[in-house]
């Protein structure tokens, strides 16, 4: 029987209802608090408890983990799901011609789907964590502070890379960074490039290691006051793993070094100290300068147009036999001096025990000095430093995350500690893997009871540096841009985009960063890479170092892989024995086996192979200054290990089209590898000896 007029009104009618029902739920759905929007539930103000007890949803739904699913909607009597699926309703409320819309418009290009806000895990950030919140707020990103199991686009880490396994995403630490920095480590990175550049790297002031160049420092101190009666140096012993100034003391002779029994369990650096430093209102001070390193592979440096400056409490005088213990004199550690009853908590940037670095510069130029002479020298210590890391920063990187494996992005934050001297020459004191970003410090209320207080000096300098690092490494930042580019591009489809398409693509055409003020992070490499790229000598050392380390994830090399290294470079002769590389390698790393720590690996570390390699380059080109020596080997082994490549290449080709490999070599070809056979020196191709390039003055 066909049914009735009646029966279609109330079909209609039926109809109209489910299409009404389904979008008061989708409304309410949308107000509904997603639970993990904020890495912890929030509630409305003002809203009720309901009354019927719901049922407890797990915790990784209040961290984040999951959102919860809606509820279904209510279904009527006598109907079904059908006329919904035919009004083009999907369970949100969406309609599906919007849907297909958006889709199409996603086909075309992106701008019209507007990206989600970037994710930071927060849970281990810990002393860093206010000022990471005041950051996240400003760039209107979601924080996870109890971690998340879905991952995070960045995860910021307090201390160490090695926090948590991560396997995707950035995360504000790079593998052995905190190794790399410490004195020892650092003073030895510093010293390589001291053989190969010594006018270069004078910033760095001499250095001897404890327990194992106690000797020699005793004998070259000898020497140097026996050829000058009037020398009356000063030394300062710091802790290989100290901070905060703990266990720093100065001397006058090397027989004043305590040697009972701290140095065996607590290695040191012995220094030459700066007698001479510059002063304002008669106290020393240095400088804590921020640097983002952003990139290994390839090399991206950052330097914070402002930091900090951190004085001393007492006023300062030259060595002395009677103030040598005068900390509050000579050591400009903000963890000491904050016990002195002479510190002065300041507001201001300009005042104060601790004040802003530009508040320095605009007192120094008032007196004539020339800033960017200052700043230029600043920068290049900055870049040459960096350049003394990386190479041992790459081996510990491809050894956590190797080629081909999944892993992080890594980037991160150091503290470079910098004193001027009178002169206004700057002098790297230390690095530090993880400077302190507290934007509060202690203030005594009473003896005995403290209270955290905010400090606008911190904060102005620290959250900007951490604001704007995020911004820098924002892994939605090209998407945007490529969006704004697009818009003003006419659409591919011949069909008139709706409104609601226009309506997305003005939302995502909006700046994010348009009320935020502008970068205080300056690049500066590769900005001025033609000017250092000459120093990186050390860098293409181990990238033949990592090349035949053989295992993924090892660091050190083993005596297999030096003896490939020796024999696919051709470096063996008549003079230079397989047998004698063997007694070369053995008794190189030996001796530096006994010097590192670190006995987890047995073989050849880095700094092992660089010796190695500073011997075989004197061996070979013996007329040559020591750089030259080594950049005519390293052109050396990177001419044989191309054509090594290119043969392989080309047989591997033959190999699969089954005919004949080609003949690759050329007079041509043969031309440098004779010259460097014969202990001349090619002709360099990339500028590399060209000193005169770190003279040029930095704009």
């Amino acid at each position: 029987m066909l049914r009735g007029r009646p029966e279609r009104e109330l079909a209609a009618w039926l109809e109209a209802e489910a299409v009404g029902a389904a979008k008061a739920h989708a409304a309410k759905e949308q107000v509904r608090v997603d639970p993990g929007a904020a890495g912890e539930p929030e509630r409305k103000a003002g809203e009720e408890q309901p009354k019927e007890p719901a049922p407890a949803q797990p915790r990784a739904a209040e961290e984040g983990d999951a959102r919860v699913p809606p509820r279904p909607p209510p279904t009527l009597p006598m109907y079904q799901a059908k006329p919904a699926s035919a009004q083009g309703l999907f369970p949100h409320g969406k309609s599906r011609s919007k849907s297909r819309s958006c889709k199409r418009s996603s086909d075309r290009s992106e701008e019209y789907c507007s990206p989600r806000p970037v994710t930071v895990d927060s849970s281990k950030a810990r002393t860093s964590l206010d000022a990471l919140k005041i950051s996240i707020r400003q760039l209107k990103w979601k924080e996870f502070p109890f971690g998340r199991r879905l991952p995070c686009d960045i995860y910021w880490h307090g201390v160490s890379f090695h926090d948590s396994d991560i396997f995707s995403g950035l995360v504000n630490k790079f593998p052995g960074m905190t190794e790399m920095v410490r004195k020892i480590t650092l003073s030895r990175a510093v010293r390589i490039m001291q053989n190969l550049f010594p006018e270069e790297y004078n910033f760095y002031p001499r250095s001897w290691i404890l327990p194992d160049e106690f000797q020699l420092f005793v004998a070259q101190v000898r020497m140097v006051k026996d050829g000058d009666p009037s020398w009356k140096p000063t030394f300062i012993v710091k802790p290989d793993s100290g901070c905060q100034g703990d266990g720093i003391y100065l001397i006058k002779d090397p027989s004043d070094i305590r040697l009972a029994g701290t140095l065996q369990s607590r290695p040191a650096v012995v220094q030459e100290y700066i007698c001479k430093p510059l002063l304002i209102d008669k106290l020393k001070f240095d400088i804590r300068l921020y640097v983002l390193l952003k990139s290994l592979e390839p090399l991206e440096i950052y330097v914070a147009k402002d930091g900090l400056s951190r004085f001393c409490t007492e006023p300062y005088q030259e060595p002395h036999p009677r103030n040598l213990h005068h900390i509050f004199m000579h050591l400009t550690n903000y963890s000491l001096n904050i016990h002195s009853g002479n510190f002065v908590h300041s507001d201001s940037t300009s005042t104060g025990s601790k004040r802003t670095f530009s508040s320095i510069l605009c007192r120094l130029s008032s007196k004539g000095v020339d800033i960017k002479k200052v700043w230029s020298d600043i920068i290049s210590l900055v870049i040459k430093t960096v350049i003394a890391l990386t190479p041992e920063l790459r081996v510990f990187y491809q050894s956590d995350i190797p080629a081909g494996r999944p892993g992080p992005t890594c980037f991160q934050i150091l503290g470079f500690d910098i004193l001027l001297m009178k002169n206004l020459k700057p002098i790297l004191l230390e690095v530090n893997a993880n400077p302190s970003m507290r934007i509060e410090h202690e203030q005594e209320l009473s003896p005995g009871v403290f209270e955290n207080v905010p400090s606008l000096v911190d904060e102005e300098v620290k959250v900007a540096v951490i604001r704007d690092t995020l911004r820098l490494m924002d892994p939605f930042k090209k998407k945007r841009e490529n969006q704004s580019r697009q818009l003003g591009k006419p659409l591919a489809s011949k069909e008139e985009p709706s409104d609601s398409d226009l309506a997305s693509a003005s939302a995502g055409s909006a700046n994010p960063e348009a009320h935020l003020p502008s970068i205080c992070l300056k690049q500066v490499f590769p900005k001025y890479a033609k000017q250092f790229n000459y120093l990186r000598l050390v860098d293409r050392m181990a990238n033949l170092f990592i090349r035949f380390l053989g295992i993924k994830g090892t660091m050190k090399l083993g005596p297999t892989g030096f003896r490939t290294f020796i024999r696919n470079c051709k470096l063996s002769s008549s003079s230079l024995s397989m047998a004698a590389v063997d007694i070369l390698y053995i008794d190189i790393t030996r001796r530096w086996n006994s010097m590192t720590m670190d006995q987890r690996d047995s073989g050849m570390c880095l700094q092992a192979f660089v010796e190695a390699f500073f011997y075989l380059a004197q061996r070979k080109f013996k007329m040559l200054p020591r750089h030259e020596q080594v950049a005519s080997l390293i052109d050396l082994c990177e001419y044989h290990l191309s054509l090594l490549d290119e043969k392989r290449l080309v047989c591997g080709r033959s190999a699969t089209s089954g005919g004949r490999p080609p003949h690759s070599g050329t007079p041509q070809e043969a031309t440098p590898a004779a010259q460097l056979a014969e202990g001349r020196p090619p002709p360099c191709t990339n500028g590399a000896l060209k000193l005169s390039h770190s003279r040029h003055a930095l704009s």
